[in-house]
């Protein structure tokens, strides 16, 4: 497949399950979630928008490079790695699902500590395939980490 398709392709798939995402969001932003009692650290809901589009991009762009790599040595760790960034993903979905669209910030948090174990793992193995790859994923990482606390901060206040 050509280079570049597979770039598109990469960066079009995360950003694709972040639309999907953004319906759950879309439905309860204003109506459910604005009725919340917040946490202090609670950002503005302008910020998610942003964050969300450039982690989604930096998500892809870390598959490219491990879909890319053609190092023979290394083809062993590529499935193992695909599998687990389709997982992380159909995750990160299933977390809007059930805050947003469920409305259900316990069930959330439980899956948002699931999903954060499946994006470290999926960097672990992006790690064994290129580093660079890893790297990308770690403003994922840090930025699940803080809505996993913002997610507890939630259970706890409402």
């Amino acid at each position: 497949m050509n280079k570049y398709l597979k770039l598109l392709i990469s960066v079009l798939i995360p950003l694709f399950i972040g639309m999907l995402g953004s319906i759950f969001t879309s439905t309860s932003i204003n109506t459910w979630y604005i009725s919340l009692i917040k946490p202090s650290f609670n950002p503005p809901n302008w910020i998610f928008g942003p964050v969300w589009t450039a982690l989604f991009i930096l998500m892809g762009l870390a598959f490219f490079l491990v879909w890319s790599e053609e190092t023979k040595k290394l083809q062993k760790y590529k499935s193992g790695a695909t599998k687990l960034f389709s997982i992380q993903l159909m995750l990160n979905l299933i977390w809007s699902a059930l805050f947003f669209g469920c409305r259900n910030p316990l069930a959330s948090f439980i899956e948002i500590i699931i999903l954060e174990f499946f994006i470290i793992w999926t960097t672990i193995q992006f790690y064994k395939v290129s580093k660079p790859a890893a790297y990308m994923m770690i403003p994922y990482i840090l930025w699940v980490a803080f809505a996993s606390a913002l997610n507890l901060a939630f259970v706890i206040l409402n």
